[in-house]
Parts: structure tokens; sequence; C-alpha cells
């Protein structure tokens, strides 16, 4: 299968500016191409990983992607996608920004090593040489104000107003493109939806520069929308992060674990590297026995297992069948901060408790005594994974996590975090 087929039937393709050049040329030789991303923060998250998953798809299918790592263009500011100015970050942030993106490009794709053969650059490199008087006589002379100003990305700020700094933006992601064109042979620049402006410009830019015969293609790949028309890749919390450290990777497989049947087919096309034939094999799963959810479970450890690791979704795994079941007592202390840290917490000095004062004068877990007596009596109360019936139980350091957490569930589904202190 031609790569540009492959990406059809998974629906990742949304606009291309020619689409039998592109195809001509992906069956005729190996092609260089590029996608970047701006350090506007210090970790991507799951959005962000759409058109890098294509790019790996041109490497497994022999060609040769270059990752740009945005250093001078996060300095001025993508307007795409923005209704108002982005707060420019100082040099040193953006710098550090870039350097922690980088190590996730790394991490995920091996890019910069010789044997991957995904190239890791930085703009920040050749944009920094380009001064002011160049820039405006080299670059700024063949962009037409008219023509910019018809770009979707520029029309749609105009009531709002743009700066001066974020209307050069496409000029200077069409040099970058040119840059690559002449230097690195890249004739293939990919993008979101929100790009095709940006990257449209670049090819013009490198016709006038290189000659209308100059083999250049813009591709971008669709808005990913969940089937309640929401944007993918946000949880009631936010976004899903890659880093570890924002979205643990519990978190993480627990996101793919819960998509709706609508869309986990769809992810599984866009996300995994999973072929034809086993993505229909789950979508018909999950027609025929959607209780299963056998695709959400193979996505979610598919995603865990590349982003953060086979020893990472083993414990996802680990917590989860915990959490399942409710026997909770053979997780560590530090897996137990970061699962339960959106629960419901309170605080309670480290020794013994009687457990009526300790569910209501102390953590108020439970309203009054009565209540916590009836719930303790009825098997509602289970610490640390077991059921706790006296009503005379005392609560001491073997019924916590490292005397660091002690873990309440009353009924079935509510839990609730304590906090020991000193």
């Amino acid at each position: 299968m031609n790569i540009l087929d492959e990406l059809e039937w998974r629906g990742a393709i949304n606009q291309q500016t020619d689409e039998e050049g592109l195809k001509e040329l992906t069956e005729e030789k190996s092609i260089s191409l590029y996608c970047g991303i701006d350090p506007s923060g210090d970790s991507m998250h799951v959005g962000h990983l759409i058109p890098f998953m294509i790019l790996k798809r041109f490497q497994l299918a022999g060609h040769k992607p270059v990752i740009l790592i945005g250093g001078g263009t996060g300095s001025i500011g993508d307007p795409s996608g923005r209704n108002s100015e982005r707060v420019l970050q100082t040099m040193d942030k953006i710098v550090l920004n870039a350097e922690k993106l980088g190590n996730q490009m790394r991490n995920l794709f091996e890019a910069g090593s010789e044997h991957s053969g995904i190239k890791l650059v930085n703009n920040y490199d050749w944009l920094i040489n380009l001064n002011f008087l160049d820039f405006l006589r080299d670059y700024g002379k063949e962009f037409n104000i008219n023509t910019m100003l018809a770009k979707d990305v520029v029309a749609n700020r105009m009531d709002k107003g743009i700066s001066f700094t974020e209307f050069s933006y496409q000029i200077i992601q069409s040099v970058d493109f040119l840059h690559l064109f002449q230097n690195e042979n890249v004739q293939l620049q990919i993008g979101g939806s929100d790009q095709w402006g940006n990257i449209t410009a670049g090819l013009d830019l490198i016709r006038k520069k290189s000659g209308s015969a100059a083999k250049a293609f813009g591709l971008t790949i669709p808005l990913l929308l969940k089937a309640d028309g929401t944007k993918f890749g946000k949880s009631a919390d936010g976004a899903i992060w890659l880093d570890p450290e924002k979205t643990t990777p519990y978190e993480f497989y627990q996101f793919w674990f819960n998509q709706d049947d609508r869309d986990v087919v769809k992810y599984l096309k866009y996300f995994t590297f999973l072929s034809k034939d086993e993505v229909d094999a789950l979508a018909e799963q999950v027609e025929a026995e959607p209780h299963k959810r056998a695709a959400q479970k193979t996505l979610a450890e598919e995603m865990t297992r590349f982003v953060h690791g086979q020893d990472a979704l083993d414990e996802a795994i680990q917590i989860s069948k915990a959490l399942f079941s409710g026997e909770i007592q053979d997780l560590t202390a530090a897996q137990i901060e970061a699962t339960f840290k959106d629960v419901p917490s309170s605080e309670a000095a480290k020794g013994n408790h009687h457990l009526v004062e300790f569910l209501v004068d102390v953590t108020g877990i439970e309203p009054s005594r009565r209540q916590a007596r009836e719930d303790i009596k009825n098997g509602a109360i289970t610490i640390k994974g077991e059921k706790i019936q006296d009503v005379d139980y005392v609560l001491s350091e073997k019924d916590s996590f490292e005397n660091r957490f002690v873990i309440v569930r009353r009924g079935k589904k509510k839990y609730f975090l304590v906090n020991l202190i000193d």
C-alpha cells in the first residue's frame, strides 16, 4: 500500500496541494518531509502527536522525516487557531521548552539517532543568523500583502487585531520550508488543518526562489473532533500531557480506555500502528461485543506502551485492576499519591485513631457518628482494601500506605484520600 493510500484509509488526510504529484513522487523515490512544533509549552499533549505519528508512518514506509523544533518561530508566536495575541515568552523559557520537547521527540521517535532515520532540527539555528535588512530584501519582497491578508489565519484575526510580529509568522515559517528544501532536500510539509495558509505560503516562496519546476508539496490532517463535537485531547481536568509528571501513565491509560465506542476505531487508525486487518477486527468487536471494550483496551495499551514504555503500562494495568476490584492493599504510596490525587482529600495526624471519630471528627468523610456506625455495620466502609465492620475498630499504621496515606472507600466507588502528617 502506498503511504498516501494508507493515510487515506486511516482518515488522516484533510488537504493536499497536488495529490497526484505527491503520490507519483512517493512511488518514485524515498522523500524527505517535515513537521514542526513551537516550544510554547514544556510538553506535548496527545493532540500534538497526530502529525508526528504521520511522520513516523512515512519513516516506516521508507521515507526520511525531519522533526523541527521551533526555537526561532516560538519566539514570534503562531496566530493559527487563536483569536487573540500570544503573550511572548522569555528566550530562557523558550530554550528550556525547546530542550524538553526535543527530549520527548528523542524518547518517542528516537529522533536524531542515526538508526532511526528521523532527523531533529531547531529553526533557531538558521533564523538567528537572518538580519532584519536581509529578511526584508530577500524574503519580505516575495510576499504580497493582499495575499497574506487573505489567508484564513490572518483574516480570522483582522477584527480583533493582529500585531506585525504575528502577521510575519507565515513569512518565517516559509523561510523554514525553503531552508529545509534547499539544505535537507525536504519536499513535503505536514501540519494541522490550521497550517494550510502557512504551508502554501512556503510553497510559493520555494517556487519563487527555486523556479516553478521545483517539486514541493503540502499536506494537512483533519481537525480531530470527538463524536459529541468537542475537540479531541482534553479531559474534564484539562489537556492529556505526554509528560508523566503532568499526566501520570495511569491517567494516560484511563484516558484512552474510556473513549466512546463511536470514536475508538478512528483513534486506532490515527494513533496506532496496527494493520488494517487488526483494526477492522477490533471494529467488528465494537459492534458485536461493545461491553468487552476490546478496542479501548487495545488502544490504551498501544498508546501507553508507545509513550511511556512497557513498565509504565504494566503499572497502569495493575492500578486499574486494583481500583476495579477494590483490592488496593498492594499499591505503593507513590502509586496511591499519583492515582488518588483528584479524589476528595483531608489530613490527619499520624498515630492511632478510633474509626468512628476518624471518619467524622478528623476527616469529615461521614456527616455524623450515627451515620458512620451504620455504614460500618453495613459493610460500606473499606480501609486499605479491607471491609471494616467493627464500630470499635482502631486505625493504626498498618492501615496506611507507608505511614503517608489512608484510603477510605465508602460504598462501591466513593474514595477518600487522607494525608498523614506529623
